[in-house]
């Protein structure tokens, strides 16, 4: 029996999280969401890999892509603060203020600095 090749190899969901995380540690947010993208794919609802998919997004400046997986992420999660503050500073950095008020608004509710 041969060992299958790399593009048959079963996928192991959370090493590759855990790959992508070290990725954005060392400050490799490109290659984290290059890592993330499929492990979303295949599990659309992972609220931790879309963040941190998000997270891979916005510090590589892809803002559009970064706001996107928020939507997701708030559409998922209502009430998690972090996406909503992490959307709103999204929606500020492509200069669109007035649309992150409302996600800034719940973000203070929820207690998030």
């Amino acid at each position: 029996m041969t060992n299958p090749t790399p593009q048959h190899r079963p996928v192991d969901l959370h090493s590759e999280y855990l790959r992508a995380d070290l990725f954005l540690a060392v400050d490799q947010p490109v290659e984290a969401a290059r890592v993330l993208a499929p492990l979303v794919e295949a599990e659309p609802a992972n609220q931790a890999a879309l963040e941190l998919l998000a997270r891979s997004y916005f510090r590589s400046a892809q803002l559009t892509r970064a706001e996107e997986t928020l939507t997701r992420l708030v559409e998922l999660a209502p009430a998690n603060g972090w996406a909503r503050r992490a959307l709103a500073r999204t929606l500020e950095r492509q200069s669109r203020a007035p649309e992150a008020v409302a996600h800034h608004r719940v973000a203070d509710a929820l207690g998030v600095a």
